[in-house]
């Protein structure tokens, strides 16, 4: 039994005050009108949010919410997972999907971040971490990527220049994706490395933003044109420092090895990523843990140009966590979204050619809990 990508919704990734509701309805319809649905046609949803983890009130008022929307009766399930959500949620979707009399699912991400103060934001964000050694002693989000950092230029000779050139990419990338924060926002190689330090080696602009967000993807045991071939979900250690190499993240070359075994390929056959580019150094460490370059040699696709858009392998050509945003939930299913589009060839100027297969990696904390997703192009 073949499990299809229906249809896929996804707001615009940006700042403004708009509630959660509103943003689930402008996703939802989307994704139901790019599939030819109705709300009626949704069997199960499957939703995750950091909005209802913040206090226990919205907790209580998430499953009402979602199903004042479809105004029927039917599974709605909370699956809370941080940045990892979106991946989750569908990973969640398809297995459901394997296992019931389901004929639609709906994989659903949605986060007003910046709505809230920062003290709350960044507690939850902190979630993700070990927090009673490491985050005391002030081994937060951004000070951990920038120990990963040092670990991987010390190792195997990587520069500051190699991180600032991903973060170039992807902003242009993001320069012509409408979804993304940084939609016809200009960014150039100065102003990333003349950036302030934020944690040494990592600049501001090596470090992903925040914005508010919705994404969603229907998926269904009716055939379409965009098959999900392969999936694959694995956790390591909460703690950095108990994972001895901080150069890979074993939770990601596990769950890729799931998702190219059940597709039946290697990574010699991916046509585009969507890498969790939450900081530029876990773009380098995962061309090497999805096997698209050799240990250490991360650094040589960045400096060939590789993975951009004319590349060999394009990564991110939605603009990635770094310039298209990163609400924490809604993140891996706008993975998904970009790669159906660009297999649908709506991408406009993004747009990449003879495209078969598509992978989509989301990560919760720094590795902790990691998805791969692959898609292939029937047409």
């Amino acid at each position: 039994m073949g499990i299809y990508v229906k249809g896929v919704g996804m707001t615009k990734f940006d700042v403004d005050k708009r509630g959660s509701f509103e943003r689930v309805c402008e996703c939802v319809n989307e994704a139901l009108e790019s599939a030819g649905m109705k709300f009626d046609d949704i069997d199960a949803v499957f939703a995750s949010s950091t909005d209802s983890a913040r206090n226990e009130e919205r907790l209580k008022h998430q499953g009402p919410m979602l199903s004042s929307l479809f105004q029927r009766n039917m599974p709605i399930l909370n699956v809370p997972a941080g940045c990892a959500g979106g991946g989750v949620a569908l990973w969640n979707s398809i297995n459901y999907l394997k296992t019931s009399n389901c004929r639609n699912v709906l994989a659903l991400g949605y986060d007003s971040v910046m709505s809230c103060t920062s003290t709350i934001l960044t507690d939850e964000i902190l979630m993700g971490s070990e927090r009673i050694y490491e985050q005391t002693e002030g081994l937060i989000f951004p000070a951990q990527n920038a120990l990963v950092a040092q670990q991987y230029m010390m190792k195997y000779n990587a520069t500051e220049d190699d991180l600032a050139l991903v973060a170039l990419k992807n902003h242009e990338n993001a320069f012509d994706n409408p979804k993304a924060r940084f939609y016809q926002k200009k960014v150039t190689i100065d102003m990333i490395k003349n950036s302030p330090m934020v944690a040494s080696p990592l600049r501001l602009f090596d470090c992903s933003i925040s914005v508010n967000g919705a994404a969603a993807a229907i998926i269904s045991k009716d055939k379409t044109d965009i098959e999900i071939v392969g999936t694959g979900m694995n956790t390591s250690n909460l703690s950095a420092i108990e994972r001895g190499d901080m150069t890979t993240m074993k939770a990601s070359v596990t769950a890729a090895k799931q998702a190219y075994q059940e597709a039946g390929i290697s990574p010699k056959d991916i046509s585009i990523a969507e890498l969790h580019d939450a900081f530029t150094p876990l773009e380098l460490i995962s061309y090497e843990d999805l096997g698209f370059a050799k240990k250490g040699h991360g650094k040589d696709m960045i400096r060939k140009g590789a993975t951009k858009l004319n590349g060999k392998l394009p990564v991110n050509t939605s603009g990635g966590l770094k310039a298209k945003g990163h609400p924490i939930s809604p993140t891996g299913l706008s993975q998904i979204y970009e790669i159906v589009i660009q297999m649908k060839k709506q991408a406009g100027k993004r747009q990449v050619d003879n495209i078969k297969y598509g992978l989509a990696q989301n990560i919760g904390g720094v590795g902790t809990l990691v998805s791969a997703h692959i898609l292939k192009n029937l047409n």
